[in-house]
Formats: C-alpha cells, sequence, structure tokens
C-alpha cells in the first residue's frame, strides 16, 4: 500500500506515534540528556509500563513542579493502556493496521483522569514560566510535548481526528517557537520532519484544510529532518530512528529500515517488538531465511525466559511464522501453524487473531479448500466487522481469494 492511497487515519498512525520527552534538574534548570538515564525511559523503551510508571510517580514527587516530569507520567499512562489493549504491535506503525479501524481504545476511567490530570498539571506549570520568560525553552517544550500526549489521547481513545489534527497543528506551534529563539535545539525538528512529511503524504484537497495551513509539506525534506534528529538529537534521538523505521516500510524502503531496527533491538534488548518487526521486514526484502532466523531466535528466548519474552504468547510467533510461510508459498506449513496460532486465539491481541483467522482461509483458498476457509474468514470478520481486513475476509466468503500475480515483496506485511 503507497502512501497517495492511504486514509486519513492511516497516516495519522505516524504522527501518534511521536514521543518528546526531556530532562531537567532539582532546580529546574534546563538541560538536554539522553532520556535513557532515568530508569523509567530505560523500562519505558524495554515495554517494561508498569515499572516505567512506578518510576514516573516518583518522578512527580520528587520534582512536583517540573512540567516534564507530569509529562512523563502522563505518557506512560497512555502508553501501560496502549500495551494493554495490544495497540503497541509492530503492526500499529508499519503494517496494514486493523487497530486504528476497531472501537476505541479502551481505558479506565482511573487512568483517564490520571492521564488528564498529569497533562492539565504539566499545562499550568508550563503557563507559569512562560508568564515570568516568554522565551522559556523548557516551558515551550513541555507544552509543546502536552499537545503531542494529547494528539495521542484524542486519536486512539476519542477517536476525534479532526481535534487530534488541531493538538498536533499546537506542537508544531510551540516548536516552531523554540527554533526561533534557539536554532540549534536540534530535537525539535522531530516536529516539523513529521509534519513534512504527512502533509508531504496528502491529497492536495486535505492540505487546504486549515489545521495545516502553513505546512506545505515535502516528504523528502520531512525524512532528512527526522534523519538529522536521528543523527544529532539528544532527547528525541530513540523516538526519531523508530519514526524513521516506520516510514522507510511505508516508503517500501524496508532495507533502509532494517539497519535502524536492529539497532533499536540491541539497544533495548528486553522489547521483543523490534525483533518481530525485523521477522516482516525481511521478508519484505525478500529474505526469508533472516526472516525465520530471527524468528527462531526470538522463540528461543522466550523458551529460555528471557527478560522481556516471558509475557509474549507462543501464537503470536505461531502466527509470525505462518504469515511468513504464506508469501513463500509455502502453504502446508503456513496452515500448521496458523491453525496453531487461532487453536488458542485468547491469548493474542484482536488485531493479530484477525489476521490469523483471515491469513489461514487465505491459505485454505490457495490450497482450494473454500469450504473450510469460510469458517476462518468468519471468525476475521467478527473480531470486526467495521476494519478493512474485516471487511475483506467477508468478501472472501463468498468469492475464493486469489494470489495476485507479480505482488510486491512490500505486500508480504500484516
Amino acid at each position: 500500500m503507497s502512501f497517495p492511497r492511504f486514509k486519513l487515519r492511516a497516516i495519522l498512525s505516524l504522527a501518534f506515534c511521536l514521543s518528546l520527552r526531556a530532562s531537567a534538574g532539582p532546580t529546574a534548570e534546563w538541560r538536554l540528556i539522553d532520556p535513557l538515564t532515568q530508569r523509567g525511559w530505560e523500562h519505558f523503551y524495554n515495554n517494561e509500563f508498569d515499572e516505567a510508571v512506578a518510576d514516573f510517580e516518583k518522578e512527580v514527587t520528587t520534582r512536583p513542579d517540573d512540567p516534564e516530569a507530569w509529562n512523563h507520567l502522563a505518557q506512560g499512562v497512555l502508553y501501560l493502556e496502549m500495551d494493554r489493549n495490544g495497540a503497541l504491535e509492530s503492526q500499529l506503525v508499519t503494517g496494514n493496521n486493523p487497530f486504528l479501524r476497531r472501537a476505541k481504545l479502551e481505558i479506565s476511567p482511573e487512568d483517564k483522569t490520571r492521564f488528564l490530570n498529569a497533562l492539565a498539571k504539566a499545562t499550568s506549570l508550563s503557563q507559569a514560566q512562560l508568564e515570568k520568560d516568554p522565551k522559556n525553552i523548557q516551558a515551550l517544550y513541555a507544552l509543546s510535548v502536552v499537545q503531542g500526549l494529547r494528539s495521542n489521547y484524542l486519536f486512539l481513545v476519542e477517536k476525534a481526528w479532526v481535534d487530534a489534527l488541531k493538538a498536533a497543528s499546537s506542537a508544531r506551534k510551540f516548536s516552531n517557537k523554540i527554533l526561533e529563539i534557539d536554532p540549534t535545539f536540534v530535537d525539535t525538528n522531530i516536529v516539523q520532519g513529521l509534519d513534512n512529511y504527512i502533509v508531504g503524504s496528502l491529497p492536495v484537497y486535505m492540505r487546504a484544510l486549515g489545521f495545516v495551513a502553513g505546512v506545505h509539506g515535502d516528504r523528502e525534506a520531512g525524512i532528512k529532518e527526522l534523519q538529522m534528529v536521528a543523527d544529532r538529537g539528544i532527547l528525541s534521538k530513540w523516538d526519531a530512528r523508530i519514526l524513521l523505521a516506520a516510514i522507510y516500510r511505508r516508503e517500501r524502503r524496508s532495507q533502509d529500515a532494517i539497519p535502524l531496527v536492529k539497532g533499536l533491538a540491541e539497544r533495548f534488548p528486553r522489547n521483543y517488538l523490534f525483533p518481530l518487526e525485523l521477522v516482516q521486514m525481511y521478508s519484505d526484502v525478500g529474505n526469508k531465511d533472516a526472516a525465520l532466523a530471527t524468528l527462531a531466535d526470538v522463540e528461543r528466548k522466550r523458551k529460555d525466559a528471557m527478560a522481556g519474552y516471558k509475557r509474549l504468547p507462543e501464537e503470536k510467533i505461531l502466527y509470525l511464522r505462518g504469515n511468513v510461510l504464506f508469501w513463500y508459498d509455502d502453504f502446508g506449513a503456513a496452515l500448521t501453524n496458523l491453525q496453531q496460532a487461532t487453536s488458542n486465539v485468547e491469548n493474542l491481541d484482536l488485531g493479530t487473531a484477525q489476521l490469523a483467522w483471515f491469513r489461514q482461509g487465505q491459505t485454505l483458498d490457495l490450497l482450494n479448500r473454500h469450504q473450510e476457509a469460510i469458517p476462518a474468514y468468519q471468525q476475521a470478520a467478527k473480531i470486526s466487522t467495521q476494519s478493512d481486513i474485516g471487511n475483506e475476509a467477508k468478501g472472501y466468503i463468498s468469492n475464493p481469494y486469489h494470489r495476485k500475480v507479480n505482488r510486491l515483496p512490500t505486500e508480504k506485511h500484516g
């Protein structure tokens, strides 16, 4: 799927992966510090969100007047809920993502209140600082983060697309003010780079909408800005690398994304999502052996109960192996893995469960076993009747799936 064909929601999925952060000392003196010097962020990037939130709770207790501490807590809470909903699977960013077209992200009333209160606290503290000094970069940066997190929330929880875009636009305005004060502040270019890329990918009629006014958009310029942050940034370099990997895959440049994701997997060894993403990227570029070898390594780590891998369900590995084998025409082995994955489908997040049933139906069709494929398609459609995958599955119930001729390697995802 190429970017010009994307619906607005699919384009937005990139925008709301953006997460900015900063650190301030006990005296609130602005310092550019790699977030990984803080234990909370080590937990965060390794998908250990309960531990991250606990650390951020301690941070706001220690520094209650620091707006960034409250932003950290808000982000930790939001991502904890996203993880519980299965929204942080690799396909959220780079795949054929049914999550974005499903129901709203379910967030507990307590965590919703905790998230919104943290944003309100960060906002009031930042505004108070700006009243004393309108050029306070720390306060401007904190407000940019607030708006970015609010965009995440509006997009994923409330499904308020336009309001989410407006919040993202506000984040960009604060970022612009920072660059006017200090053009060398590389990290804040992540906002400009992402905006350039996204707006440059929008259809012309959507660029004319008021909330993207003043941003003409340039995909290649946006990629270069993100690369600059990835190379020279301090606060946002890890986010820039994740975003670049996502963009490269959407641009059918998985070969460029592979070294980025390999580096992330090495730096955050307890985050199994990065190697799982590599499996799909290797498949994209036609390297079946590397895809299956990476998956075998993930399976070994799970069996050895390595840190971070113990909570990875075996069914996820079975689905991914079946998916790779499906695209490389090994239909018998693909079907075995997919059937094993759906035999305990309750262990899968909803997005992967739907894809496992969907791919099982397609595999059976390619084996000329359509009557057996129908129940699989019905299960896929049942999981989400509103998603693209669900609608496609319903279509295959009466019209069996046929493999397209000369399919592109990048169609091997999802």
